[in-house]
């Protein structure tokens, strides 16, 4: 009897406080996922517009008037005077034709010299968003693999219970229902409208005339191959013909990465029999 009323009471107690559990739990995550969700929607914004900017490096170019190098100046002592005027360190690749000199670095930056114009370009990383982006990409590897997998579980734990923490008509009975109703609706609406993975694939497929049947030398494509998310498929070895001769003649291997057989120099016998065109052998 003892043992139901208790576990009556802690039953009862679960049934009052879950909500409130639910909801502390929630509030501490959401504090955790502030770091990560900076991160990751600041760098989200910036890589969907990579094709419009460069989102981690600003280029930066000057021009400067200088003296005129002389061309009899030696390679060591040019290159100093245009570093002392670009206010560069030493470069790593130095290109010197005429009156023209062009100092390369391994950071991408590369000073010309044409004349007395002295031009530099250089690249500056962006404050903040080329950290994200290096972020975001998983440049660090295993260590921020586990980093990411615990923000998506944090991101999963914060949607499903935001659904569950308040009751009644705010809750999920009705309001909630509509707002995530709205938010599935909107993904999946513009899947179908576009046409979804395929739909570039298909646009191509549709445009281009349609091709004979394919013999019996020619494999038929399977769907998978259209499909981005599939494994390639496994280069076939090329087949080897007899081993060439000593004197390179012989037949090469069947592969386009083939070296060219080495031609066979003619012989002086050879040479002997050579005679002009129009003219008969004897």
């Amino acid at each position: 009897m003892a043992e139901a009323n208790q576990a009556s009471g802690i039953a009862s107690i679960l049934k009052k406080r879950w909500r409130g559990w639910l909801r502390a739990v929630h509030r501490d995550f959401g504090y955790l996922a502030v770091g990560f969700t900076l991160i990751y929607a600041v760098s989200g914004i910036a890589i969907n517009h990579i094709s419009d900017w460069d989102p981690n490096f600003t280029s930066i170019e000057k021009t400067l008037t200088i003296t005129p190098i002389h061309v009899d100046l030696p390679d060591d002592a040019a290159v100093a005077l245009v570093t002392a005027a670009a206010g560069t360190g030493k470069p790593d690749d130095v290109f010197r034709a005429g009156d023209e000199i062009r100092l390369t670095y391994s950071s991408g930056a590369q000073v010309t010299v044409i004349g007395d114009t002295l031009t530099v370009q250089a690249r500056k990383p962006r404050f903040f968003l080329r950290v994200a982006n290096w972020l975001h990409y998983n440049r660090g590897k295993k260590a921020w693999t586990y980093m990411a997998d615990l923000y998506a579980f944090m991101l999963l734990y914060l949607a499903i219970s935001g659904i569950f923490m308040i009751k009644g008509r705010l809750g999920l009975r009705w309001r909630g229902a509509i707002l995530i109703g709205l938010g599935l609706g909107v993904p999946l609406t513009y899947v179908i409208v576009s046409g979804g993975p395929n739909a570039h694939q298909n646009a191509k497929t549709a445009s281009t005339p349609a091709a004979a049947a394919p013999t019996a030398a020619e494999p038929v494509t399977s769907p998978a191959a259209y499909d981005e998310f599939a494994r390639p498929p496994e280069r076939m070895a090329p087949r080897t013909a007899p081993a060439p001769d000593s004197a390179g003649t012989g037949p090469p291997t069947d592969d386009e990465f083939a070296r060219p057989p080495v031609r066979k120099q003619p012989s002086a016998d050879d040479e002997s029999e050579l005679v002009a065109p129009g003219t008969l052998r004897k």
